[in-house]
Parts: structure tokens; C-alpha cells; sequence
């Protein structure tokens, strides 16, 4: 079971806080980490993004097909996008492409007990790795991307 989260690249300002579309950095950093997870992506991986702009221009640049979904939206929350990703039922590789706070809530539920969430800058990718052993879930961060790392 892989769960990869990956926020949106960097955007610019505006209102509706849903149309902000992607800079020119944005378009480079989403390009950056297409190009690596489109390596080790396996072809049955799920794609969930969120219907702002920024995050569907992310998407796009995967070059793969994805579904958008107001569960992994704006106002997503943590049980909604577990939810929307049938977490830790999934078989194979779901990726979802969204928000911060949201995301750091995830990833720290993934891996620690710590109450404060983990953070993620624009157009960084976190890959996990989970195990059901006997009705235990472990996850283990295996991916910690981020654009200027390409």
C-alpha cells in the first residue's frame, strides 16, 4: 500500500482563492517532480486532486489521467481524504495532490504520534510505504521530494 502526497506547486495570488493558477517557478516545480514520480510511479496508481487551479495544473503535469474530488479540496480534511483514498484498504498506489495544512495532518498521522503536523513546502512529494501486519498498520516515509532537489 503507497500513499504519495504531493502538494501543489507554487501559486500566485488572487481571489478566488480556487483560480489562483501557477507561477512561472509553479510550472517549473510542478515539471520537476512529474518527471521523477512519472519514473517510479507504478501504472495502476490512483490520482485524486483537488479542484483548485493550482493543484489540476500540478496534476497536469504528469501528463497522466487523474480525478478530481472537493474531498481532497480547499476545505479537505483528514478523514475525508483517507476516505476518498479507501486508506489503508487501498491496493497498489494512491496519489493525492493538495493542501497544506491538510497533507501535514496526514503525514504526521502516517508516522508519528507528535501533535504537531509536518509541513510541506510548495510542490514537495511525500511517499509512503504502509504494511497491514496483522491488523497493524505501519507506514514508513520512503520519499521526501522536493523541487530544488532536482
Amino acid at each position: 500500500m503507497e500513499l504519495i502526497l504531493w502538494r501543489h506547486a507554487e501559486a500566485g495570488n488572487g481571489t478566488p482563492d480556487t483560480a489562483r493558477r501557477l507561477t512561472h517557478k509553479g510550472i517549473d516545480q510542478a515539471a520537476r517532480i512529474a518527471k521523477w514520480l512519472n519514473l517510479r510511479l507504478p501504472e495502476n496508481a490512483q490520482i485524486l486532486v483537488s479542484p483548485a487551479q493550482r493543484a489540476q495544473q500540478t496534476a497536469a503535469a504528469l501528463g497522466k489521467p487523474f480525478l478530481t474530488d472537493e474531498s481532497v479540496g480547499l476545505s479537505a480534511t483528514v478523514k475525508g481524504v483517507l476516505a476518498v483514498a479507501n486508506w489503508p484498504n487501498v491496493k497498489g498506489a494512491v496519489v493525492i495532490i493538495g493542501h497544506q495544512p491538510t497533507l501535514g495532518k496526514i503525514a504526521t498521522l502516517l508516522v508519528s504520534d507528535d501533535p504537531m503536523s509536518l509541513n510541506f513546502q510548495t510542490g514537495e512529494l511525500k511517499w509512503f510505504n504502509s504494511t497491514d501486519k496483522k491488523g497493524a498498520i505501519t507506514s514508513v516515509l520512503q520519499h521526501d521530494i522536493y523541487p530544488e532537489m532536482l
